[in-house]
């Protein structure tokens, strides 16, 4: 079958693999009907991770139908259309029963470490029944792309305004303006926020986010970007701040434009080992929480608005490519060309 692989820095190549295959009995193989790019894809890609000498398969985020399942899956079959959230979790240890399934004592993430990657013509998922999550619609549904979005950019974004203690009538800022920090407006909206500043420069993103629920833009970065924030909310800060990108730069500006007593949810991966401007933090009484979206928890609380039309999230996606194309996909995010990029395999 073909697959993503990722040698090296720019280095995307469409591969042949083995055939995705039941190895444990509680796995499933799944047929990928839409796959996508994550801007955390582009971390690796910049070169800023390792790679295995024999490269990394690619891919997180999918919809599938399943291809088959071994003799312990109970909660799904052959032909059930699945949504794949970006970490597979076994749905029963202590952490899955508090909804933290990014923490499953037997979970792991795919795309790393050796799992299979979505981008791809199928792959193999450990711990089926506490993973997938079982669609009722038609794989061709119109609200396919918004769908996908609850594999992670939808779940993260979520987490990010949880994490941030997003309450009716805060004040809110969105440190990002890719899909995630979008999706970071979707449901600070969704969750009663009186005012939603979004962060970001780009004319496309920002006319989505306004579409997405905020009411401001600030353009600006470092002090004159936490400066303007004050401006737009009495002098005082925000209440809470979705800090969606992982630079130090992004969360010295996150901690530096929540009020006093504030809260930051960090869903950026770090890309450094400490964390910026922890003496304002501390001062302030800023509480920091986040971390890797436990996505599988949401599906069920995001879901119904997706099917009545309450929230639109798949319109993050703004170019579809097929798996041959998936390089040139990962070409057009890094040149910010594209917000996120679909793959049709």
């Amino acid at each position: 079958m073909r697959a993503t692989v990722m040698f090296g820095a720019g280095d995307v190549r469409i591969e042949n693999v083995p055939d995705s295959h039941i190895i444990e009995s509680t796995d499933a193989v799944v047929v990928v009907s839409r796959a996508c790019i994550c801007g955390s894809d582009l971390w690796p890609y910049r070169g800023l991770e390792e790679f295995p000498e024999n490269g990394r398969r690619m891919g997180h985020e999918a919809i599938g139908v399943v291809e088959a399942v071994g003799p312990d899956v109970r909660t799904m079959k052959r032909g059930d259309l699945v949504i794949m959230p970006f970490a597979f979790s076994d749905g029963s240890c202590v952490f899955c029963n508090q909804g933290l399934q990014t923490s499953c004592i037997h979970g792991g993430f795919f795309g790393i470490h050796g799992n299979d990657g979505a981008q791809a013509e199928a792959l193999r998922v450990p711990h089926a029944d506490g993973t997938l999550f079982v669609l009722r619609v038609d794989k061709d549904d119109a609200l396919m792309p918004s769908l996908l979005t609850l594999s992670d950019v939808m779940g993260t974004g979520h987490h990010a305004a949880v994490t941030a203690k997003v309450r009716p009538g805060s004040k809110v800022a969105v440190v990002g303006d890719g899909a995630v920090g979008l999706c970071g407006a979707i449901a600070a909206q969704r969750l009663g926020a009186e005012q939603i500043i979004i962060l970001g420069r780009h004319s496309d993103r920002i006319a989505l986010a306004k579409d997405f629920g905020a009411a401001d833009v600030v353009s600006e970065r470092g002090d004159e970007a936490v400066e303007r924030v004050r401006e737009l909310t009495g002098g005082f800060g925000v209440h809470s701040v979705l800090e969606c990108v992982g630079t130090e730069a992004a969360m010295r500006t996150a901690i530096s434009i929540a009020r006093p007593g504030g809260a930051v949810g960090r869903v950026g991966v770090p890309q450094n080992e400490t964390m910026p401007a922890s003496q304002p933090a501390f001062y302030n009484n800023i509480t920091v929480s986040g971390g890797p979206a436990p996505v599988r928890a949401y599906i069920d609380k995001l879901l119904p608005d997706i099917l009545e039309g309450r929230i639109a999230p798949g319109r993050v996606f703004d170019r579809t490519v097929s798996l041959e194309q998936v390089p040139e996909g990962y070409q057009a995010m890094d040149d910010r060309k594209s917000i996120k990029v679909m793959v049709e395999p």
